[in-house]
């Protein structure tokens, strides 16, 4: 039997993101949610959390850190906050693919580090290339 695909999922709170984690529970022989970050939707992130059991989740809005960290404390989910764990929290050896989700210029910074770190990416939004479609592919090709 194949080993599930670990998917890091960049804006689990969002549109795409949910529906990401949709597939995801409807295809729970092939994926899991390895981990799940979110901008600033704490309850939503909760609520994901404790459906998909992470091994982390990252609360982009440091003013929502306690809530998440109370509210997963009787889990083994580790909570990190901050948009520099947005960025590094890719770099996780247990991730087998990073679906950048999240709309805007907030992407971008893990989008580059994932492909640094040698992690297959799935674009779900148009800003990173449209930002920064040059480097980005660049580093793509650019990467082994």
């Amino acid at each position: 039997m194949e080993e599930k695909k670990r998917i890091a999922i960049i804006g689990s709170t969002g549109s795409i993101g949910t529906q990401a984690l949709e597939v995801i529970k409807e295809n729970s022989k092939h994926f899991e949610a390895e981990v799940l970050v979110a901008n600033s939707n704490a309850d939503l992130l909760i609520k994901q959390a404790l459906e998909f059991n992470p091994n982390a989740v990252v609360i982009a809005d440091e003013s929502q850190y306690g809530k998440v960290k109370t509210a997963l404390s009787s889990t083994d989910i580790k909570v990190f906050t901050g948009n520099k764990a947005v960025e590094q929290i890719v770099e996780m050896e247990t991730i087998d693919l990073v679906l950048a989700g999240i709309v805007g210029y907030a992407g971008l910074a893990s989008t580059i580090n994932a492909i640094k770190h040698k992690k297959p990416v799935a674009l779900a939004n148009k800003e990173t290339l449209v930002v920064a479609g040059e480097l980005v592919t660049r580093l793509a090709r650019e990467t082994p």
